[in-house]
């Protein structure tokens, strides 16, 4: 069967045409027309066709990486911390996905953030510095799945209040992995148990997750109680 081919410029001049043999029969190819049959020719109308489109998402968010040995080397906090790659589109996070190591790969100490572009993952940031975060605690090498739900729910603004989000962070550690959600005002209850309910059912998590004020936080240190609990 002859495939049905594409003119690339319609005919003007009949003289220039030129004689091909196409499934037996003589055919008058005009004059800048491509003819099926040729791998080179199909290549080309393969390369000449439109990429696919690509499915945009409501933010760009932003990955970042603290390296745990860098941590060791710097005086201030955070500042080992390191965007690693910005995507904006649905295609593009699972590029990005697919070739990082997730949390059960990362060394112990590490911390790995995905954030709202245009947010850093640090209390001084000024979106993040009157909010707090969520927390739930995972076995090693458990969190995987956790961690992908969460950012799944995140960057599909799965969330009720998802302009409450500024990101979510894994912690790896020798004894367990943590998944936090940081969020933007601390104070708006309503808000924050919402998003802390949602994130349990996105999880399937059954156990209770506190949230805590980032400005107790800092100041209290590990003596931080949680304020809200779902």
């Amino acid at each position: 069967m002859v495939q049905e081919t594409q003119k690339m410029v319609t005919k003007e001049e009949p003289e220039n045409s030129s004689t091909n043999n196409v499934g037996g029969e003589e055919y008058e190819a005009e004059e800048g027309e491509i003819v099926a049959g040729n791998s080179d020719d199909a290549e080309a109308l393969k390369a000449m066709a439109p990429p696919p489109p690509m499915h945009p998402l409501e933010h760009a968010w932003t990955f970042w990486y603290d390296n745990p040995s860098a941590k060791q080397k710097q005086a201030a906090w955070g500042s080992s911390m390191r965007p690693i790659y910005t995507f904006s589109t649905v295609e593009d996070f699972w590029s990005v996905y697919n070739n990082i190591h997730h949390p059960s790969k990362l060394v112990v100490g590490a911390d790995f953030y995905c954030f709202k572009n245009k947010i850093e993952p640090k209390w001084e940031d000024p979106v993040c510095a009157n909010g707090g975060k969520w927390t739930a605690n995972f076995s090693r090498s458990k969190s995987d799945t956790p961690w992908l739900y969460t950012l799944l729910a995140m960057i599909g603004e799965q969330f009720d209040y998802g302009d409450e989000i500024c990101g979510a962070v894994v912690n790896v550690r020798i004894r367990q992995e943590k998944i936090s959600v940081w969020t933007k005002n601390a104070a708006n209850e309503a808000a924050q148990l919402s998003i802390g309910k949602q994130w349990k059912e996105f999880l399937d998590y059954n156990d209770s997750i506190g949230f805590i004020f980032h400005e107790e936080a800092k100041r209290l240190d590990r003596a931080a109680k949680n304020r809200y609990t779902v």
